[in-house]
């Protein structure tokens, strides 16, 4: 179905044509003015500049071509010359209900199906997941969800820290306290034990012991860089070793996205790809697009500093291993890449973009689009840290939104007499639609304030609002024996049913300029609108006491129009609504 924007839009471009006017500005707007009209269409103003007549006077021209056609809407012009319409009750209430119907609620499915790689930054293994990690999981995972319902086909990848001098600090760090494993063998070949020899507790506390040993002792740092080497030449025992902690790792890391609810198509790391880093320098280096200089290899770019790919002691940077993996992504299909990575990484991604294209990895023809966030800041506008300045674990930052919609859910009395195992769903639900929603409901690319009272407050722009109002809904359609599926129709609107139709009326293009601009945040701030004015609506029509049988049955359509819009939109950000409340 078309939405009623995209009727009147093109019902106005043919009247534009027909009068020879600019089709630029036969635009349909909701309009600033909702007193007075539903819609609006300013393209007077551009068109009066182009043939010398007054705005208001164009306007007319305008309606007068319309006027026969558009039986629908009643249209007049303001004395600036804006072009004001209005809907009929009768053309609302059908569009509304054709749009009931859809099942995808009037959305349309992408014309240009492309093949879309999310790469989302991913952590260090060895390392715990902490704060600066949550940004790129949940907004990467909104851009999954929403390319892959306008129909992309989709492959996100976490893309694992898991090949760099980390790991060699790590295997010397395990020597250290461990040294008659058989992984430090001279000479070892497999087989070599099934189980790790270390825990992620160890891990945790083994790196940055580590870490901090290398940068105060130059030979605990020449030994790492060695262990680093000996690793990556293929050492059967480092190798090994090396495959233990990576998968506690990994499966340490999936626990928590599961508890998020972000789910990745690929585990890939750096690792993966680098097997075809020799050849791939190689090749760029005969055919003259990389070239030593001081004894490293470069790629030199339209503006310094050049892109470094191999250090002159044989060691390879971040930049191989994306290069690399950018070429692999290609050759498997990728059509449009995103990088969800935080912003302060800008730098790098436009040296990679850039030497991609000046060596012939990619054509014009691929996409590659930097999707920089911002920071997560405590209220002193720094980075969020613990209370003793350290940085935040996600893990510590999840338990603590957990505790706090625990005991906001406490001091409100809801769900109170639920058993306790759904009182603790409802929990988790309330806490990672609180977290989600914080994060997407900022531009991407802005810092925001980390606020634990403001995000799981049940009133204000939320994310407990957003599911304590769909979960309203429901238990309206849950007391009447309305199921989600059923057939109603709307057959009568007052000024709160109005209202609530016509912002129901926009779920389309928000669809439409959330995917173009790849921006969550606009679904967010539809959702809010949107449930605002169920609210409104909710207050002002007590559907379950409603006499008029047929009123309340049109009531009881816009409510479940709106179920099914909220609930489609928090599934686009990642939220998951509970049953009830």
């Amino acid at each position: 179905m078309k939405s009623i924007r995209q009727q009147l839009t093109e019902a106005f471009v043919i009247a534009f044509q027909a009068l020879s006017l600019p089709e630029s500005g036969a635009a349909v707007v909701p309009s600033d003015r909702p007193e007075l009209a539903h819609f609006q269409c300013n393209g007077a103003f551009q068109a009066a500049k182009i043939i010398g007549q007054t705005p208001y006077k164009v306007a007319q021209l305008i309606v007068n071509q319309l006027a026969p056609t558009l039986g629908w809407a009643v249209l007049s012009v303001a004395e600036a010359g804006f072009i004001n319409i209005l809907l009929t009750d009768t053309y609302l209430c059908d569009q509304m209900n054709l749009m009931l119907e859809d099942k995808r609620l009037g959305s349309m499915l992408t014309g240009n199906p492309q093949r879309i790689c999310i790469d989302f930054g991913g952590p260090n293994i060895a390392k715990p997941l902490h704060v600066g990690h949550l940004r790129s999981g949940i907004i990467g995972d909104s851009l999954q969800r929403l390319n892959r319902f306008v129909g992309h086909q989709v492959t996100s990848d976490i893309h694992l820290g898991d090949w760099g001098t980390q790991m060699g600090m790590v295997i010397c760090g395990i020597r250290q306290e461990q040294p008659d494993l058989p992984y430090f063998v001279e000479g070892a070949v497999a087989p070599f034990p099934d189980n790790s020899p270390v825990s992620v507790a160890d891990l945790e506390r083994i790196y940055p012991a580590e870490s901090a040993r290398c940068k105060r002792d130059p030979k605990a740092m020449a030994e790492a860089l060695q262990a680093t080497r000996d690793l990556q030449s293929g050492r059967a025992g480092y190798l090994a070793l090396w495959q233990h902690f990576t998968a506690i790792s990994i499966a340490s890391a999936r626990t928590l996205y599961d508890r998020l609810d972000i789910q990745f198509d690929r585990w890939d790391g750096e690792s993966t790809v680098n097997a075809r880093i020799p050849a791939m320098l190689k090749r760029l280096q005969a055919s003259g697009k990389a070239y030593l200089s001081e004894g490293a290899l470069i790629i030199a770019l339209s503006s310094p500093p050049p892109l470094l790919l191999q250090k002159s002691d044989g060691a390879y940077l971040y930049a191989t291993t994306d290069l690399a993996t950018l070429e692999a992504r290609v050759e498997r299909g990728a059509q449009i890449i995103y990088y969800v990575v935080d912003k302060r990484q800008d730098l790098h991604f436009r040296q990679l973009f850039e030497a991609a294209r000046l060596i012939g990895m990619v054509d014009e023809k691929i996409v590659l689009q930097f999707h920089g966030y911002g920071t997560v800041n405590g209220a002193d506008g720094k980075p969020f840290k613990t209370r003793d300045g350290g940085v935040m674990r996600l893990e510590e930052l999840i338990r603590l939104v957990e505790e706090q919609a625990r005991l906001r859910l406490t001091e409100l009395g809801i769900a109170k007499d639920y058993p306790h195992d759904e009182q603790e769903l409802i929990v988790k639900k309330v806490a990672s639609a609180a977290l989600k929603f914080a994060d997407l409901i900022n531009n991407k690319s802005s810092d925001y304030i980390f606020d634990l009272e403001r995000f799981t407050a049940f009133e204000g722009k939320t994310g407990p609002y957003l599911i304590y109002t769909a979960v309203r809904a429901r238990s309206v359609l849950r007391t009447v024996g309305l199921k989600a599926e059923a057939t109603v129709k709307i057959t009568q609107t007052g000024t709160f049913e109005r209202r609530l139709l016509l912002a129901a009326a926009a779920f389309p293009e928000t669809i439409n300029d959330a995917v173009i601009a790849s921006a969550p945040h606009i679904l967010c701030d539809y959702a809010f609108r949107l449930s605002q004015e169920y609210n409104r609506f909710y207050q002002q029509c007590n559907i379950l006491h409603e006499a008029d049988l047929e009123r309340q049955k049109s009531w009881l359509a816009i409510t479940l129009l709106f179920c099914r819009q909220i609930e489609l939109l928090c599934t686009l950000i990642g939220v998951e609504i509970p049953e009830r409340m």
